[in-house]
């Protein structure tokens, strides 16, 4: 516990939201890709992007002296190492989880009346549109898991699976680290049926396709493909009330054959639920983006787990981030 506080501490904490809405201002408005890989002066780049000539110099100074942008008797260039960062759909983009963290920023700011009316906060949709913002939290999630699935698959335990279903899988990162860890396994990818283009895009880019079977559903509502040896549940757990769990570990038990294996990728609170931090401060995220989710400790996962007819329920992977692992099983 830190005990010697500061105004200068407090100021300095409080102040933290001003880089991140400079930066997260700059990913929605693409401007990095609308400046290019050459100079560019203010007016030039306002134009381009249809705004106001000074609110834009005001945005490209800050980003200047954040360091985010050079600036060079007036114009304004990005730096070779932001290039493909703050591009869309470039190698290492990192542009769609900066958009994604704007629309929770927008949620957090409204925590005060969260917290007094116990409800999510309002949506405000960016100047992008709802539909571009669910585009970009489909592809941020892919912007983390795209280099982080293929090492944690690594760190698993040996698994021995025949086929795979990949719960509310996304756009695949998980599934193409099973499969191209595993040759001679199958997977089903089940989501809802507007993340099917992204994840077929996908998983044809990766080489994968002919092997997964791509299911649109809601499984709050459908019940999953039968069948399954192995399912894979990634960051899901936590936007949903420990009732919604019970029901979808129940959905999960019927469709996985006896001795199938349940994984569940998320964080793991200790039971003060005081770390790790970043599970805390997770569960904030929860509180104003959804109506019940949260985070969770292992006891409760396993009590829950449990109720739905899993045994040996134990984690096989457990540190301080999302990247911890709760295994159990179906006899």
């Amino acid at each position: 516990m830190k005990n010697d506080w500061t105004t200068d501490d407090i100021s300095a904490l409080a102040r933290g939201y001003q880089p991140a809405c400079v930066l997260m201002a700059a990913a929605e408005l693409h401007l990095y890709e609308h400046l290019g890989p050459a100079a560019c002066g203010a007016e030039e780049l306002a134009y381009r992007i249809g705004a106001d000539a000074r609110a834009v110099t005001v945005l490209l100074d800050a980003l200047a002296a954040l360091q985010l942008l050079d600036k060079q008797g007036g114009r304004y260039q990005v730096p070779p190492s932001l290039r493909n960062i703050m591009a869309t759909a470039a190698p290492g983009s990192f542009l769609a989880m900066l958009q994604h963290q704007a629309n929770c920023l927008r949620s957090w700011a409204q925590l005060a009346a969260v917290v007094k009316s116990g409800q999510p906060a309002a949506r405000q949709p960016s100047i992008r549109g709802a539909a571009a913002d669910y585009a970009a939290f489909i592809e941020a999630m892919d912007n983390i898991a795209a280099s982080t699935a293929p090492e944690l698959v690594r760190q698993l335990p040996p698994l021995q699976f025949k086929h795979l279903l990949d719960v509310g899988g996304g756009s695949g990162s998980y599934t193409i680290a099973f499969l191209h860890a595993h040759s001679t396994g199958r997977a089903t990818l089940f989501d809802l049926p507007q993340v099917m283009p992204q994840a077929r895009q996908r998983l044809q880019k990766a080489g994968v396709l002919s092997r997964v079977t791509l299911v649109p559903g809601d499984f709050y509502k459908d019940a999953l493909p039968a069948g399954t040896d192995l399912a894979w549940v990634s960051a899901i757990v936590h936007q949903n009330s420990r009732g919604q769990n019970r029901e979808l570990f129940a959905r999960i038990f019927a469709a996985l054959v006896p001795g199938g294996q349940i994984l569940i990728r998320d964080f793991l609170m200790e039971d003060s639920r005081t770390a790790p931090v970043g599970g805390a401060l997770f569960a904030i995220n929860m509180l104003v983006n959804t109506p019940h989710g949260g985070t969770f400790t292992v006891a409760e996962l396993r009590e829950d787990l449990t109720a739905a007819g899993f045994t040996d329920v134990a984690p096989i992977k457990q540190d301080d981030t999302m990247q911890s692992v709760l295994a159990a099983r179906k006899r």
